[in-house]
């Protein structure tokens, strides 16, 4: 692998105006009461992080189809730093695997990286999903989906490097990418 090649590690996870309930309280014997309009809208939020600096590429869309993903594909080539190798560690999703987005990402120059199938405990973006949704999703009402995604970004952006790579799992000793990773950084 050249010396400037950046390794990214993305995934994309969804948001929803009415999100999951983790907690409620409810006087003993009586069922708590969760008032729900029937309306859920939705977005997705897309993140890559790099392997070597922490840095988050983050991307708000409406959906997760592959023009969405390929928008994405636009954005880590256009974006600051976006010169040299790129390699893109992923999960088999359609929009991933759509023909339209093969081809972009060749054209783009970004080597499409695959996780095995079915194992998203590999992917290291998706232990940061878990956080996010925990701390800003869960049990929080927000005014619009459009806020709610806001926020997500800036909860992504606001992480230090090393928040990320903790967060991630990177730097537990029993993940996967451990090795790799401490190669890539070097001492810390």
């Amino acid at each position: 692998m050249p010396a400037q090649a950046r390794i990214l590690l993305f995934d994309e996870t969804a948001l929803r105006l009415w999100p999951p309930l983790r907690a409620a309280w409810a006087r003993v014997g009586q069922q708590a009461r969760v008032l729900v309009s029937g309306r859920n809208d939705q977005r997705s939020v897309y993140c890559a992080l790099n392997l070597r600096t922490g840095r988050r590429v983050t991307l708000g869309r409406a959906r997760q189809r592959q023009g969405d993903f390929q928008a994405f594909l636009r954005r880590l080539r256009h974006g600051r730093g976006a010169h040299g190798p790129l390699y893109l560690v992923l999960a088999h999703h359609s929009s991933h695997t759509a023909r339209a987005s093969l081809r972009l990402a060749r054209e783009l120059n970004i080597e499409l990286v695959w996780l095995p199938k079915q194992c998203p405990n590999l992917n290291p973006v998706e232990h940061l999903w878990r956080e996010l949704k925990g701390r800003l999703a869960a049990n929080r009402q927000f005014e619009t989906i459009e806020e709610a995604l806001r926020a997500a970004e800036a909860w992504v952006q606001q992480l230090t490097g090393e928040q990320t790579f903790r967060k991630a799992g990177l730097c537990s000793p029993t993940f996967w990418l451990h090795k790799l990773y401490k190669n890539i950084r070097g001492p810390t």
